[in-house]
């Protein structure tokens, strides 16, 4: 087996390795972490076997310089292939005419049919634009033997889930922790408790820039939220912390629950091997239809990629159900293809049967709505979150960047 040519790109790396020979394919991957490059490394190496006339030269890089870089190289001198995401930020590059439509494959192997979950999310204007390989579920992961010591159950409804906070508060346990420093997992709550108030499509046209952020509905939504924050029940000093450093209040049983995605599994010390539990985030308005964040990891084309030919195969082979098999196994993650088979794990078991029962699926804030709109919304919520009497003043400021952003 031919060994592949991979390098770790820094983070001020703007340009893609230039190479034309026949027979070579380019790819520029941000899956730097070490399940990911594990995984990967797998992939481009069966990819080589099953191709022996092509050599890959799989470049990595770190995610914060990728989303910089990423921009650069397809408006120039981009490769043939890009690892992105579905969703808005997708439809950033979509809108600039920067990714290959790749309609033909999705036709060729029925992926429509074996992909449904991730159809919509890959679709614009009727074409799609990647291969969607992996997605996850977000939910709240929690201290069962908190709970079971204290005599609580996980919560179905809102009422629940409030009397469950307010018994671990009287205990002495942080309810929930959270870290908002790099401020997305601030956009997690606030994904969820509009899904549950208002519901997907009214989300999804609220990321589209069709509802105005001063709307009644969107402020009901706060309201919730600040139910939460009022009575304590978030991390002090939430805002200082990293997720990763939100982390081991929960380890540690200072702290009982986190909303967050299900790449947090891989870091749970094995001293809590089966103390630890998962729940769907509570209903609160029982006539909305139960929708979840489930961001999808895909693969693109660019459009200016110089070998189109061997790009779709390397697209084909990612779409194939042995492949995303054995790539998630890896990731512990969940595979689109149906017919792939998800690892056997407590977690994802509980995941895949949350998301293959919901009424449909958000991709998460930052990438269901326009980058910019998506940096100030979080800027937003980080600021209720410590601030929560500003909440007025942070509608009118977000309905302005919603009015700029999208001219509506």
């Amino acid at each position: 087996m031919k060994k592949i040519q991979s390098l770790l790109v820094g983070v001020m790396a703007l340009g893609a390795v230039s190479i034309t020979n026949a027979g070579t394919l380019v790819i520029n991957s941000d899956q730097a972490d070490p399940a990911p490059k594990k995984a990967f490394t797998e992939m481009v190496q069966k990819f080589e076997s099953e191709n022996p006339d092509i050599t890959v030269k799989y470049n990595l890089y770190d995610k914060e310089g990728y989303k910089t870089a990423i921009r650069n190289w397809l408006s120039t001198t981009p490769p043939d292939i890009v690892f992105w995401y579905s969703g808005n930020r997708m439809k950033s590059f979509v809108d600039r005419d920067l990714f290959e439509d790749v309609s033909d494959i999705w036709q060729k192997l029925g992926l429509k049919e074996i992909m449904p979950a991730a159809t919509a999310a890959s679709t614009l204007n009727n074409k799609q634009w990647g291969i969607p390989y992996s997605y996850y579920q977000w939910g709240i992961y929690y201290r069962k033997d908190i709970f079971d010591k204290l005599g609580l159950s996980e919560p179905k409804t809102w009422d629940e889930f409030l009397a469950v906070n307010a018994k671990l508060k009287a205990n002495d346990v942080t309810p929930i922790t959270i870290g908002t420093k790099y401020l997305w997992t601030a956009a997690g709550w606030f994904d969820y408790l509009n899904l549950r108030t208002n519901g997907l499509d009214f989300h999804i046209d609220l990321m589209d820039g069709k509802i105005p952020y001063t709307d009644p509905r969107v402020r009901k939504t706060f309201e919730h939220w600040k139910e939460l924050i009022d009575k304590g029940y978030f991390l002090e000093n939430h805002a200082s912390y990293s997720w990763q450093e939100a982390q081991p209040f929960m380890y540690n049983g200072q702290a009982a629950m986190y909303l967050i995605g299900n790449f947090i599994v891989p870091n749970f010390p094995k001293e809590l091997d089966g103390k630890m539990g998962f729940f769907q985030f509570p209903t609160i308005d029982p006539a909305i239809p139960i929708a979840e964040d489930a961001p999808m990891e895909t693969v693109h084309i660019p459009a200016k990629a110089k070998n189109k030919v061997d790009a779709r195969k390397f697209l084909e082979f990612m779409a194939r159900a042995d492949n995303q098999t054995m790539l998630n196994a890896v990731l512990l993650q969940i595979p689109p293809n149906i017919k792939a088979k998800a690892p056997d794990d407590f977690f994802l078991n509980k995941g895949v049967a949350m998301l293959n029962s919901a009424a449909g699926t958000a991709q998460f804030y930052d990438r269901d709505t326009d980058p910019s709109m998506a940096q100030e919304g979080m800027k937003g919520f980080q600021e209720f979150m410590v601030k929560p009497e500003r909440l007025d003043a942070i509608l009118k400021r977000l309905e302005g960047v919603r009015k700029r952003v999208f001219k509506k």
